[in-house]
């Protein structure tokens, strides 16, 4: 099951400041959204993986339900895909000293070409959809991953956030996209993290200034007005 926190409450917090239930944006052109769909591959998705995220399995039907919406409204679906900076690239030497005795194995596993790598079967993936490759957590870190050139070409000025981590990449890519100057929308019940209490974190802070919170059926409904 999705993580059940009840992101009204949250938003509740900021609901008279804000005039209105507590987000922000209310007039989004979803021919100028991107759905950002993060780190949904076998290696954080399947029993056993190198970083399972149990809840994410959980999530996939919303994700898939949320990309048909943004497709049908004229909008476009970016797969980010967490992967293993390649030799004589930036360093990154204190991550791979923070996952300590894991960092050979998670450095093996993310490498380009590995099963771990790959895009999460059950994700609905067309040929109109991109798929981008980072290095680091945020898909936003300069020279490490193409992907703000790319909204840049576009004409983006709204991303929404689905995927996994919830406290890490997701986060990660949607703090950098608000400091980008992007309005920033996160599907509450279509991101995945390690426990309620990571994921409700985390939303909390986004809400507070960083990105206005839904859920699926309201994402759905917002695209198709």
């Amino acid at each position: 099951m999705p993580h059940n926190i009840d992101h009204h409450a949250i938003l509740a917090r900021f609901a008279s400041a804000r005039g209105g239930n507590g987000n922000i944006f209310r007039d989004i052109d979803p021919t100028r959204l991107a759905h950002i769909i993060v780190d949904m591959q076998n290696g954080f998705m399947e029993e056993g993986a190198p970083v399972e995220v149990p809840v994410a399995r959980s999530i996939v039907d919303n994700i898939n339900r949320i990309s048909a919406a943004v497709r049908a409204a004229g909008g476009c679906n970016i797969f980010l895909r967490y992967t293993t900076p390649p030799a004589g690239g930036a360093s990154w030497s204190n991550f791979m000293a923070r996952m300590g005795k894991d960092a050979d194995a998670h450095r093996e596993a993310f490498t380009p070409g590995h099963h771990y790598w790959q895009l999460w079967p059950s994700l609905d993936v067309t040929g109109d959809d991109l798929v981008i490759d980072k290095h680091r957590f945020s898909g936003f870190t300069p020279g490490t991953c193409t992907l703000h050139q790319v909204l840049q070409a576009r004409g983006i000025d709204t991303v929404l956030i689905t995927g996994t981590l919830t406290n890490c990449c997701c986060e990660s890519t949607a703090r950098d996209a608000m400091q980008h100057n992007f309005r920033v929308l996160m599907a509450c019940d279509a991101n995945a993290a390690l426990s309620d209490e990571e994921h409700a974190a985390t939303l909390r802070i986004m809400a507070m200034v960083f990105a206005d919170l839904y859920a699926t059926d309201e994402v759905t409904a917002l695209l198709g007005r």
